[in-house]
């Protein structure tokens, strides 16, 4: 009961709707514990709109706890239930009184563009619904004096990523990473028999996993609802096909969404397609339909982390919002979360569909996001072989160089393919510098085989899922000997260099554009693709290589967490690496729902240690047997030289008081990953291609040397800022954002996501509660 002066605590309903998504119950803890966090009740209904309208037990009140250990979970643990009754007046009126029976006048709702379609819907009808339960006499008046407004916030779970204006739903990148990894397993047994697979994945109306599963998987050939085949598709399809097999590939991979369909909007079936694979060009071909595996199984890391942090968002919308703000969804562009009007978003994805019903294919694919139109192109271009209609005049044709510098991270050899790729299909010739500057400077002239070779279509093409670096990579940097590496430009003919790695590999650039004005050969564009698993090149949010050990890390974590949960009564500090950026432990304290992350930006200090040593022996005195008691400490390998992992594991430990156990891990290069995560994939070939197309800017504007070394983008960092992909100067980068001491950005974008852990974890901090006085253990 509250007093007078107390006003009533908002009081919040969180459901799933629709087809699960991997990723919805990360969405569901998220949105319990912010609403907590905030000082708001939230009630959770289950089996989605069936639960609105049924009511009862199936709204219940959540509390903390009963959200513990929910986003390493797959599908939806509240349930979703098609609901034939809410699409009926009778149905929405039902749901609507038991939403006030319970008080409950916000809804933050995780579905499809139907589900999200129904909810707004339920919103403007709200007053008049209400006013129906007064004159049916199943409420008074004074039950709904309060609650005169309906709030709802929307948030997208759908492995298809199917909704406009955002770049991702919550469940998508999970659901890639299980098309990828069936793909990859059915290359080895292609590639054994000399077989053509096609593969078919789910996608009625939208395109997207097909195509970024064959951007990400090297595939020969995709059909897509948005983009039908040309009228003579099957002829295109076999001549592609045979010109990869005449050029050495042992196998063919085809991907078919299973809403393809041709130009006048007749099905394409996988049978159809097998039958002219085996039939006309007389390859043993079989079909795979992967089916229902593509929506299960527990969410990737990025999932884990999108969905916490658009659960964090809806519950500060929930909050802001007026009677008259339109609902909004929770969208992602880029790397920067937004909101979005809802009604517009809905209204925008079955525009695409009716345009795809009307055959205009170019403006359906225009009302995808940004990203779609260029990685079909980038898809176009990595597997042309044949058309001369892209090769550039021989005046604009270069000697491209390609070189990894610094430690391998998964996606260098992905973006190495496509930088290939695209310098054939438009007539230059990709150089690969391999084993880094050492290897140039050491051994470029070695006989029979120097550093310096050019690259071929079939050297690269396998290299799409292949982790590490195919050219070799070394974090030597060019001023170990700049006169040789000048040299080796002019002697090889270099017109152009790209750069595939980390800080080294911005070092490097730096370096080569300062060294210009001694050497005429370096007056060259070059540009730098962020490849690193810390995350730290300035001039980006985004490193390729950075979600392969996200994903290699919450693995361990797991599979930790199950032991420590095994016991109830342990907690695990494990080490992160990352150098002097704690981004890698911060994302994936995000991803596992860590306890605490210690970080090199904050340090570590004994106050620090002594509260978290109160709460958890608070936290383990108050647990009554629960599930999942297990507690997880995350600590970058640079957070502190005095705490060290193991002495933080064994100080847990000796102040525990019996009350739990303590153990520390190092799951060392474990995290460097093997199989690339598709993101990186996809995103290394899109940055890839971005990439040659910028360089091939300076010889199409016939810019002389003198002109290319006075232009501040001949020499940029490509990467994500904000909602954006752009290319930035590296003397701006240098000057203003770099921190050259620690090896990392002056001002790190994740930074406001160590709040986020704290809070969701329920970690006591000057930011959340205020301290309580450390209490030494009573001696016995």
């Amino acid at each position: 009961m509250t007093t007078q002066d107390e006003a009533p605590k908002r009081r919040i309903g969180v459901m799933t709707s629709g087809g699960d998504a991997p990723g919805m119950n990360g969405a569901v803890r998220a949105v319990v514990r912010m609403s907590l966090a905030k000082g708001c009740e939230v009630y959770g209904i289950y089996e989605g709109y069936d639960g609105l309208v049924r009511g009862g037990e199936l709204i219940k009140k959540m509390e903390w706890d009963d959200v513990r250990g929910w986003l390493s979970e797959g599908g939806t643990l509240i349930g979703t239930a098609r609901c034939p009754a809410f699409r009926e007046r009778d149905g929405r009126r039902r749901a609507a009184k038991n939403m006030i029976m319970n008080g409950i006048d916000a809804l933050v709702i995780c579905g499809g563009d139907g589900s999200l379609t129904g909810a707004d819907k339920f919103r403007s009808e709200w007053p008049e619904l209400l006013d129906e339960l007064v004159k049916l006499g199943e409420l008074k008046q004074s039950q709904i004096e309060d609650h005169k407004h309906l709030n709802i916030v929307g948030m997208v779970g759908s492995i298809d990523n199917d909704m406009s204006l955002t770049d991702a739903t919550i469940g998508c990148y999970s659901s890639l990473g299980r098309i990828c990894q069936m793909v990859d397993y059915i290359d080895a047994t292609a590639s054994s028999h000399q077989r053509a697979f096609v593969i078919e994945v789910m996608g009625r109306h939208c395109g997207w996993l097909a195509l970024m599963s064959g951007v990400s998987t090297g595939a020969d050939f995709v059909f897509l609802p948005e983009r039908p085949p040309p009228e003579n598709w099957e002829k295109e399809m076999c001549s592609l096909v045979s010109k990869h097999r005449e050029l050495g590939k042992r196998k063919t991979i085809v991907i078919i969404a299973e809403g393809a369909h041709d130009r006048q909007l007749n099905p394409i079936k996988a049978s159809k397609v097998k039958d002219l694979l085996a039939n006309d060009l007389g390859l043993d071909t079989r079909i795979t339909t992967l089916g229902h595996v593509q929506r299960g199984g527990n969410a990737c890391a990025y999932d884990r982390v999108l969905s916490t942090l658009q659960g964090v968002e809806a519950v500060n919308a929930v909050l802001e919002s007026e009677p008259n703000t339109p609902s909004p969804m929770i969208s992602i562009i880029e790397n920067k979360i937004v909101r979005k009007p809802l009604v517009e978003a809905v209204a925008a994805t079955h525009k695409v569909t009716e345009l795809i019903e009307t055959k205009n294919f170019e403006e359906a694919i225009k009302m995808r996001d940004a990203e779609f139109a260029e990685y079909m192109q980038a898809f176009d271009i990595t597997t042309a072989t044949d058309k001369t209609d892209m090769r550039l005049p021989e005046k604009d044709r270069m000697r491209i160089g390609l070189i990894h510098i610094g430690a391998p991270a998964g996606g260098m050899n992905a973006a190495t393919r496509a930088a290939v790729a695209y310098c054939l299909s438009r007539g230059h010739t990709p150089i690969a510098l391999h084993n880094g500057f050492p290897g140039l400077i050491r051994h470029h002239d070695d006989k029979p085989l120097g550093a310096v070779r050019e690259v071929d279509w079939l050297d690269a093409e396998q290299w799409a899922s292949r982790g590490g670096s195919e050219i070799g990579t070394n974090r030597g940097l060019p001023s170990e000997d700049m006169p040789t590496v000048a040299k080796c430009f002019e002697l090889y003919k270099l017109d152009a260099l790209f750069i595939i790695g980390g800080f080294e590999a911005f070092t490097a650039l730096s370096e080569l554009r300062l060294a210009r004005d001694k050497y005429d050969s370096l007056k060259i564009p070059m540009v730098v693709l962020p490849a690193t698993i810390s995350n730290n090149v300035p001039g980006t949010e985004y490193s390729v290589g950075s979600d392969t050990c996200l994903n290699a890390l919450i693995d361990y974590c797991d599979a930790i967490r199950q032991s420590a949960s095994a016991s109830r009564r342990r907690v695990f500090v494990i080490e992160t690496q990352g150098g002097a950026s704690g981004y890698v432990a911060t994302l994936a304290g995000l991803a596992i729902g860590a306890y605490a992350v210690y970080t090199p930006e904050e340090g570590i200090n004994i106050r620090m240690l002594a509260n978290d040593i109160q709460w958890l022996r608070d936290s383990f005195t108050k647990d009554r047997g629960q599930n999942r008691a297990g507690k997880i400490i995350l600590r970058n390998e640079k957070a502190s030289q005095t705490y060290t992992t193991q002495m933080i594991a064994d100080m847990l430990k000796e102040e525990a008081n019996g009350r739990y156990e303590s153990r520390c891990a190092v799951p060392g290069h474990v995290q460097q990953g093997g199989t690339p995560s598709p993101m990186d994939r996809v995103r290394a070939v899109r940055f890839g291609v971005k990439s040659l197309q910028h360089l091939e800017e300076f010889r199409r504007k016939g810019m002389s040397k003198e002109q290319v070394a006075a232009d501040p983008m001949s020499a940029a960092v490509i990467g994500i800022r904000g909602a954006k992909v752009k290319f930035s100067p590296m003397d701006k980068i240098e000057r203003e954002e770099t921190d050259w001491k620690d090896r990392r950005p002056k001002n790190e974008f994740w930074m406001v996501y160590k709040d986020v852990v704290d809070t969701l974890s329920g970690r006591p901090t000057a930011h959340n509660v205020m301290l309580k006085p450390f209490q030494a253990p009573k001696k016995k």
